[in-house]
């Protein structure tokens, strides 16, 4: 590709996953019942209502999940799968391109979980203690992934090593998923 088209490329593939994020942070904000009035919970809500409020009178909410935002997260991802081949300049059939996406949809929730999994590591040293809205939404997300490897793996002079037990299995299952590099 020449530099114009690597550039274009970087930029659709960006918001493209970009948008993924957050509607996988919208549907993981309705699973583990996060608080709706965090800042960061609205703003994921406010990012994605456009879609999933037009979609929400064609699809009922099933336990607390909304499946308007099931919907708009295939899509953005399905878009991203057609996208990623037109500009490379490849076909490719339906059926390949459904199971691109939900291998795509895959790759971005480990990758989601690894980053949110990160940055709250990160705060944890930086601001041990403290509250505010990132961290609280980011324990909301991870803590039901940390508990467990807690069980197994306790802290270690105060230093709880779950988060990094958590990211290399992350790593380890998305490197497992059979995902074409140029759709990575």
């Amino acid at each position: 590709m020449s530099g114009g088209n690597q550039a274009l490329f970087f930029l659709v593939t960006t918001v493209l996953e970009l948008v993924i994020w957050v509607f996988w942070l919208r549907l993981l904000l309705q699973v583990v019942k996060a608080d709706f009035y965090n800042p960061i919970s609205q703003f994921v809500w406010q990012a994605t209502r456009f879609p999933t409020d037009w979609l929400k009178g064609f699809m009922p909410s099933v336990r607390g999940i909304n499946l308007a935002v099931c919907v708009g997260l295939v899509l953005s991802a399905l878009a991203f799968v057609y996208a990623v081949v037109t500009l490379v300049g490849t076909q490719v059939g339906v059926g390949s391109a459904l199971l691109y996406t939900v291998l795509k949809l895959l790759v971005m929730l480990l990758a989601l979980y690894t980053f949110t999994l990160f940055v709250q590591a990160i705060l944890s040293w930086v601001g041990p203690g403290t509250q505010n809205p990132a961290a609280t939404v980011l324990w909301s997300i991870n803590e039901p992934l940390l508990r467990p490897v807690r069980n197994f793996i306790p802290p270690i002079g105060g230093l709880d090593l779950s988060p990094l037990a958590v990211i290399i299995a992350l790593q380890v299952l998305s490197r497992l998923v059979p995902l074409p590099g140029v759709l990575r």
